[in-house]
């Protein structure tokens, strides 16, 4: 199954790889004068992750910029079109930017308020965002010809996000409470039991023009966990627990024997049927708020799955049965992203050759001691692949490419995994939902509650 969010091999393999850009010098810098201790390496990552979404944001409506180009080439999506999972993930960086004291809780309630207001005024389909939105208008941007309405996955990426700022602001002042309550509205607007066409199983897009066509019925396992959570949590418009085992588990179908260097993938990673593990934004993307840690049901252990999946990809580095170059302990991880030649789901089946720094540093709450290693090695060595936003979506040394270039979806889970891996805050704010916790008893789930 391809999952189509991510994976764009009509709209992104146009132009975004000028020749002057592809061949640039990747040599090992050896700086002998690079010193600077985890901690505060790890605070100037996320700030500079945090400032695509803050500094970055697109001017009108405080959204996320699909993708931000330094070489100011954009042949796709304009410089307005805004992305509401991209979305979802910044106002989770914002939260860290107050964390972390890049910038005040008053400074992030008026950007939160700037963007709800937008949010608000922007087209819906049954409650659903469209993927892009032109952040100038608010009206639908299309992300291909028939996918010009609702987005159901690209929601629950926003809504994600949305439920966590709601939970950071609840408790607080008069013009806080006015955010969470229109944060609240929008939550309960949103028609999950209408996705689901009266079938046991969840669809990705609805259009007023082109209705159900795109046909995309989300089930076995990738990245859409949280939009069958949000689903069933709905106080408004959840959807039935036989939703979530039918059509997602797929009558446990989505369990899976098999192994990749001997460590168990536990489920079934459904993309093409021979694939046996996806790219790493799988790991990330639902777990921004849902804590894996201690969470369980009938199907996985998911701190065990999302840990197995970062160790298989790390493992697959160093194993580098490709032989390509640069390869090893300290240089990893593949995901969804640009690539040598457009945008590619990059994967330890489908490798490439591509490193995309997400993949390992959206996993430090799995695997700390090698996304540090991981993170060490660009900035030390590697500073040539450090632009003002951080690390750049990609590189590969083995075709000596890379371009400055980022992409919201990838820069977003950067700070958040990494504030994750640091204090729990976006896990703890997430599971407190009680909405949620009533989403997650319904489907059967055990979990570490946050109070």
């Amino acid at each position: 199954m391809k999952i189509k969010v991510y994976i764009l091999p009509i709209l992104c393999l146009i132009l975004f790889n000028c020749k002057e850009n592809n061949q640039k010098d990747l040599a090992v810098k050896n700086k002998a004068s690079f010193a600077i201790d985890d901690e505060a390496l790890l605070d100037k990552i996320q700030k500079q992750t945090f400032n695509y979404f803050w500094d970055g944001a697109e001017p009108n409506s405080g959204l996320a910029p699909e993708r931000l180009h330094m070489d100011n080439i954009y042949p796709t999506s304009p410089k307005h079109t805004v992305t509401t999972g991209g979305t979802g993930f910044g106002m989770m960086a914002i939260l860290v930017g107050v964390k972390r004291g890049f910038i005040t809780r008053e400074q992030a309630l008026n950007r939160f308020q700037k963007m709800i207001d937008f949010l608000e005024k922007a087209d819906r389909f049954h409650g659903a965002w469209s993927h892009w939105i032109d952040g100038q208008t608010g009206k639908v941007y299309p992300f291909s010809k028939k996918d010009n309405g609702g987005d159901l996955v690209e929601t629950a990426f926003l809504v994600q996000g949305m439920l966590t700022v709601a939970e950071y602001f609840k408790n607080g002042n008069e013009e806080e409470q006015k955010l969470v309550e229109k944060i609240d509205k929008l939550w309960r607007e949103v028609e999950w039991d209408w996705y689901t066409k009266g079938e046991d199983v969840l669809y990705w897009h609805w259009s007023p023009e082109y209705k159900w066509e795109k046909n995309f019925p989300v089930g076995g396992y990738n990245e859409c966990l949280i939009m069958y959570v949000l689903a069933a949590a709905s106080p408004t418009h959840s959807v039935s627990a036989d939703v979530y085992h039918k059509g997602w588990a797929r009558n446990d179908s989505i369990i899976s024997k098999d192994t990749m260097y001997g460590i168990p993938t536990i489920l079934n990673y459904y993309e093409h049927n021979d694939d046996k593990i996806g790219p790493l934004f799988w790991a990330h993307y639902s777990y921004l708020g849902l804590n894996p840690k201690g969470l369980n049901d009938k199907y996985a252990d998911y701190w065990k799955l999302v840990q197995n999946h970062a160790k298989i990809h790390h493992k697959h580095s160093i194993e580098n049965p490709n032989d390509y170059k640069g390869y090893g302990d300290s240089i990893w991880g593949l995901t969804s992203s640009y690539s040598v030649k457009g945008y590619k789901g990059h994967r330890p089946d489908r490798d490439l050759g591509v490193v995309s720094p997400t993949a390992a540093l959206s996993s430090f709450p799995y695997t700390p001691k090698a996304s540090m290693k991981m993170l060490k090695k660009l900035y030390k060595d590697h500073d040539s692949l450090i632009g003002k936003y951080g690390p750049y979506d990609a590189f590969s040394f083995e075709h000596n490419w890379y371009n400055p270039r980022y992409l919201a979806i990838d820069q977003g889970p950067i700070p958040v995994m990494i504030e994750n891996h640091r204090s729990g805050m976006l896990w703890d704010l997430f599971m407190q939902n009680e909405e949620v916790q009533n989403g997650l008893d319904k489907l059967g789930f055990t979990y570490k509650k946050s109070e």
